[in-house]
């Protein structure tokens, strides 16, 4: 019966899909505002995942960002976006307070949005929004925090990249609950230029030489961070997780210099929201619930099923 059920579903999902594109040639146009600085290439599967669905829900997404990835940039964003009246806005709760008042501005004007990536369902709600698409922040950093406490982890260091993202802290105090030490100092603001992150988890490492773990937040962390390791002779004897995937990254977890990578799902979370938007405003249905899209853990045990999609679906 379960089967019947979700081949049902599916189908429908596929009419409506097919449906939507046959009634509207022309396309609403909608805005996907992210916090990412054009140096995140996290974001570039956020981009192809627009690409592709435009494509198939016939509409105009735009994909605009700060490109330093100032968060006052990016609330003037969410302005402009709700001045020019856009059919639907897509954007991440980088930091509630500063975007708060644009988001709710744009609710108000009776634009749908679909809040993603950074953020909680529970502010998501209190925006105004449709719903919620992302991971989890706190309870993704808790489950790499107790995958390290089984390996025997009981210290580390949280390379934080963009500190300035209430997010990225909730990534590192999960993981410090899930291996029961307090955060403290053990979470350093590495800052996102490679040369800088580098020297400074080198420097971490050489005053803290009773780290346990290394856990990063995302390729601009996770990149230097594994070049600080080998050059310290350090890969494979300390224990390395990160957020996130990229095809140096991939290569570090088959080589063995990285434990774990956390997979968010990026493309879910660059498609869903358009598809949710492009529903709600030609039929006005939407699902009733938030949707998380991770976290789920790539090793070495499935690394070679994720390799070849990285940077572009995965």
């Amino acid at each position: 019966m379960k089967k019947i059920l979700q081949s049902l579903a599916l189908g429908a999902l596929l009419a409506t899909t097919a449906l939507a594109g046959a009634a509207h040639a022309d396309g609403e146009k909608f805005v996907w505002i992210s916090h990412g600085p054009d140096s995140d290439s996290w974001f570039n599967v956020i981009k192809n995942a627009i690409k592709v669905t435009n494509e198939q829900m016939h509409v105009e997404t735009e994909y605009r960002n700060p490109p330093t990835g100032d968060l006052a940039d990016m609330a003037r964003i969410v302005q402009q976006s709700s001045a020019a009246g856009v059919d639907g806005i897509i954007v991440t709760i980088a930091d509630y307070n500063v975007l708060e008042g644009p988001i709710k501005d744009a609710v108000a004007k009776g634009i749908p949005v679909v809040t993603v990536n950074s953020g909680t369902v529970e502010e998501s709600q209190k925006l105004g929004a449709l719903l919620h698409v992302g991971q989890p922040e706190y309870e993704a950093g808790l489950g790499a925090g107790k995958r390290a406490k089984e390996a025997g982890v009981k210290s580390f260091v949280c390379v934080n990249h963009y500190i300035t993202n209430p997010a990225s802290v909730e990534r590192c105090r999960g993981f410090a609950d899930g291996i029961g030490v307090e955060l403290g100092n053990q979470m350093i603001d590495s800052g996102i230029d490679p040369s800088e992150v580098q020297n400074k988890v080198k420097a971490y490492l050489t005053a803290n030489k009773d780290t346990g773990a290394i856990l990063t937040l995302g390729p601009n962390s996770a990149e230097p961070s594994i070049r600080a390791v080998k050059e310290m002779g350090l890969d494979g004897d300390i224990y390395f997780g990160t957020f996130d995937l990229s095809s140096e990254i991939s290569a570090a977890i088959k080589d063995g210099t990285i434990n774990f990578a956390i997979d968010q799902q990026p493309f879910l979370q660059g498609s869903i929201p358009i598809q949710v938007l492009t529903n709600y405003v030609r039929y006005g249905v939407a699902p009733a619930n938030s949707i998380f899209t991770g976290p789920g853990f790539v090793t070495k045990d499935n690394i070679a099923l994720v390799e070849s999609l990285a940077g572009q679906y995965r």
